[in-house]
């Protein structure tokens, strides 16, 4: 090769034998021309094991090349071998100084980028690189390396099965004019980075550099041609640093393609999968006591955020409601509403002195406060319910509040209007039809919290919270309307008094007033049988 195409490099001493490698195809030259079919005998051909020789211990060596080298072809120098669709990985080794290109492979383009050696001096005056390995990617890409075989047979046990010992060369001429291709492969870039490793002498350190998603895909290649120190080295790296969503998953293909030793991969496991297969149960109930217990107002709102993330059904997180316990979660829903009750008992004492009502015995968080912060877990959990078609049960638990409903009348409004919160909640899922309940218990509900509703509406408005009173408003009406018309007539004639008398602080229901009045008293053309 002229010097305009072949550049030498030299490294420092320290580093062991070297390699060289080339992106580009093969410089022209005229002994890359055809062969005859007599030039051909000098080529050794070997049969593709269908099994490596050398057994790996850190690998299982079955099916370890698929999908990683192309099954279709042998090569030998100068020449293609009969297409076989059937057979397995090819790997050729020829006595040839030059690599050859199959004829049926388009020649590199011009202008391709020169071939570049990296060598190390041999101070004895012999050539350290005695192998040249060419890997042709199904793209048709190459890369040409020129290695120590030595070292590369004592890396990969597949490897020491293919390349030819040079103390063991009955020529004489040892392994010099040998050269190895392999064709097909897939992941160009790591197979020629998984090589590049069984030569570096500080392989954490080259990983480190590389970065994770190089790691995992040097680390697949390394399986295939069990390169035992790259499977440890890839492995120890990779369960060191963090990984992302994406990198998580491809690794997670890699162990379920390829099979590690136990002891080698036991750490990546630990943090790939769960060991302990217990449920989730326990921990998502804890999770939500933790919640509704917490006294910071600003976290509990921020992990009331996350864990209804984790547990909703559009979550990327959730597959199953195996991590629900329904009986568990109605029980802090009972905690949650008997501390609302007892609130309500404390308000409802007689106290002396202005602005005692505001505040428990004992405690230093005002009553407004705490109230709030039980009606907001309960909202909470009635959201969880909701969206894990739970909450039908919640409904009728709400509906028989009766208690609550008592002191309701009897509680300052600035209280009160938080259980109209909750109902604000129960009617506008009813009126969106995502809780189907019993007629009785929709009676049940309105009968107890519709009064208290019309009274609060007012405060509701000005202390909103974040609930959109135009969507109550809507969805109340539309409830309203699933029950049966002479208890809706009820209903609407006490909505209708206090909305002619309170204006705006009642909610407007006109529309579905209207539906009602139509529904009622306007003759249908078809008379429903009875």
């Amino acid at each position: 090769m002229s010097e305009s195409t072949h550049h030498t490099i030299r490294r420092a001493a320290a580093r062991p034998r070297g390699w060289c490698c080339s992106f580009s195809g093969v410089p022209d030259s005229p002994e890359h021309r055809a062969l005859p079919s007599s030039a051909g005998v000098g080529a050794q051909k070997l049969p593709p094991p269908k099994s490596p020789l050398a057994p790996s211990f850190h690998s299982s060596p079955s099916s370890k090349l698929a999908g990683l080298i192309d099954p279709r072809r042998i090569l030998s120098p100068g020449r293609v071998s009969p297409i076989d669709s059937e057979g397995s990985p090819a790997v050729a080794v020829g006595e040839s100084e030059d690599e050859a290109l199959p004829r049926d492979q388009p020649a590199p383009a011009a202008g391709a980028a020169p071939f570049v050696a990296v060598r190390e001096d041999d101070e004895e005056g012999g050539g350290g690189l005695d192998l040249r390995l060419s890997l042709r990617g199904r793209d048709g890409r190459c890369v040409v390396m020129e290695l120590d075989s030595a070292v590369l047979r004592h890396s990969s046990a597949f490897f020491a099965g293919m390349v030819p010992d040079a103390s063991g060369s009955g020529s004489g001429e040892g392994a010099g004019g040998k050269r190895m291709e392999v064709d097909g492969v897939d992941n160009l870039e790591a197979f020629k980075e998984a090589v590049e490793l069984m030569f570096e002498p500080d392989a954490m350190r080259w990983l480190s550099r590389a970065g994770v998603s190089r790691a995992i895909a040097v680390l697949e290649v390394s399986s295939s041609i069990m390169f035992d120190r790259g499977i440890e080295s890839c492995l120890k790296y990779i369960e060191a640093v963090p990984w992302n969503e994406n990198e998580e998953e491809k690794l997670k293909h890699v162990f379920a393609r390829c099979t590690f030793d136990e002891l080698v991969c036991k750490d990546v496991l630990a943090r790939l999968q769960q060991q302990d297969r217990s449920s989730s149960e326990d921990l998502t109930v804890q999770l939500v006591e933790s919640v509704t217990s917490g006294t910071n107002n600003g976290a509990r709102k921020e992990l009331q955020s996350l864990v209804t993330g984790l547990l909703s059904k559009s979550s990327v997180y959730h597959k199953d409601l195996s991590g629900l316990n329904k009986g568990r979660l109605y029980q802090i829903c009972r905690s949650c509403l008997s501390s609302l009750v007892e609130l309500f008992v404390e308000g409802s004492r007689p106290v002396e002195g202005a602005g005692q009502s505001m505040t428990v015995s004992g405690s230093s968080k005002p009553m407004i406060e705490r109230i709030s912060k039980q009606t907001e877990n309960l909202n909470w959990l009635f959201d969880i319910l909701v969206n894990n078609d739970m909450a039908e049960d919640f409904v009728e638990l709400w509906a028989k509040q009766e208690e609550l409903i008592r002191m309701h009348e009897q509680a300052s409004p600035m209280f009160r209007y938080e259980l109209s919160r909750i109902s604000a909640s129960v009617f506008t899922a009813l009126g969106k039809g995502r809780i189907q309940c019993p007629s009785d218990t929709r009676s049940q509900l309105f009968h107890g919290w519709f009064r208290p509703m019309l009274m609060d509406f007012g405060w509701l408005q000005r202390c909103s919270k974040g609930l959109d009173v135009r969507i109550l408003e809507e969805n109340l009406g539309q409830a309203l309307l699933t029950l049966p018309l002479q208890h809706q007539q009820s209903l609407f004639e006490e909505w209708f008094r206090c909305f002619a008398s309170r204006g705006t602080e009642c909610p407007n229901l006109s529309r579905a007033f209207q539906v009602w009045w139509r529904r009622s008293f306007v003759r249908s053309s078809v008379d429903v049988r009875r």
